[in-house]
This record gives structure tokens, sequence and C-alpha cells, in this order.
């Protein structure tokens, strides 16, 4: 296939990448799907990951290991206890530590240098700036500018082979919206993994940030979270 039919999704086997990564396939695109080991408290993401990346038939699923551990500063990457039981109204108010430093554009960035070696234009980030923990990498002037960034950093740009898009398709959708669409596209959700701080059992926490925004899509989209007890 040429260039406009591969895709290069990024995955963290949660509800919103892999919703990302459904629009990609339902567009018609073949699946490479990257992930990264970068020294989170679990490796239970990447074990979603994986299945969500099998569940679309990836042509290549590829799981990049870097130690984000090093620089800490975050409560997924470092000693700081994740925030439970926080109100939309707290979430809202402040950047949470569950924040970690430029993660988002050193994903991307590995992203597109993957994509320049595949010949791929179109890069899929399951980013959301409605239901979402107020990350500054999610927003979508972020997402403007690092385009442009691609757009002048490529050789393949600069000798006119393609043009990098950081494809965004979730950036205005709520998450009971991406639930929904994800739905429509037969997405099986009892693959995907959300939870920041989950039991030793793999039992998803129920009162983290990411959980709580997880259940709140569901219950607005009216359908039951096939990964979580009721």
């Amino acid at each position: 296939m040429d260039n406009q039919k591969k895709a290069l999704v990024l995955s963290s086997g949660g509800v919103d990448s892999t919703t990302a990564m459904a629009i990609a396939k339902s567009e018609g695109h073949e699946i490479y799907s990257l992930s990264f080991s970068y020294g989170q408290r679990h490796s239970l993401e990447l074990e979603s990951a994986l299945k969500v990346a099998r569940f679309f038939g990836a042509v290549k699923h590829l799981v990049i290991k870097i130690d984000l551990r090093v620089f800490g500063g975050s409560a997924l990457t470092d000693a700081i206890e994740v925030p439970k039981e926080r109100s939309a109204k707290d979430m809202e108010r402040d950047i949470p530590v569950t924040y970690v430093p430029a993660r988002n554009t050193i994903f991307l960035s590995y992203a597109l240098a993957w994509a320049e070696v595949l010949g791929i234009s179109d890069i899929f980030i399951g980013v959301t700036a409605v239901d979402y923990s107020g990350y500054p990498d999610c927003r979508p002037e972020y997402i403007e500018a690092f385009e442009k960034m691609a757009n002048l950093a490529t050789k393949a740009v600069v000798e006119g082979t393609t043009r990098i898009r950081i494809r965004t398709p979730l950036i205005a959708l709520s998450k009971a919206d991406i639930i929904r669409r994800g739905i429509q596209l037969g997405v099986d959700y009892s693959i995907t993994h959300s939870c920041y701080d989950p039991a030793p059992d793999g039992r998803a926490c129920g009162r983290c940030d990411s959980c709580i925004l997880r259940r709140k899509g569901f219950r607005e989209a009216g359908i039951a979270d096939p990964a979580q007890p009721a």
C-alpha cells in the first residue's frame, strides 16, 4: 500500500488510544502500533496495548523502552502518591502530579522517526481536550505546534515526498462520545486498561482520575464497562 494507507498509532492500551486506532482502521489504514515502556508504575497497559494491536491486526506492534524514572517528577514515574477521589472541579483546577513531563513530546518524536522510516504520513494520537486531566500536551495548540515542527524536521518532508499529519480524531469529543464512537466501530473495551494505580492482581483502583473519567464516560454513554466490575 502507499503511505496514505498506512497509519502509525500511539497506543497506551486505554480507551482513547484504542478508539483512535479503531478510527484509523476504519479509514482503511494498515496499522503500525507504537507503545512505550517508560518506567511507569505497572506493565498492565502494555499488556493491553498488545491485545489491542492484535485485535486490529496491526502489521507491527513496537514497544520502545526508555526510562523516565531517571527524571521522576510524576506520580507515574516517581515515589509520589497517585491522587484519589478527586472531583471534576479538582481535576480542572491544576495540572495533576500524574502528568509525566514532556511525555507526549517524547512519544511523538519517536513516532515521527519511525513514521519517516516507514514512509507514513499519518500519526494518530488519542488526545482529547474535553474529558481529560488537564495535561498541557493534550491541547490542540500543542498538537498544531508539534505538527509544524515535524514538517520542518524530517528529510522526507524537505525532499517533498510526504507531509506529516498528527491526527487527533478525539480532540473535541467527550469520553462518552469517544466510547460511543468506539462501540460503533466494534471496539472490545474489555481488553483495555486505564487505571493509574491498579492492585497487584490487576484490578483497577476505581478511585484515580483515570478510573473516575472512564467510569463517567461509560455511564454517560449508557454502556456497561466490560473491563470493570459493576
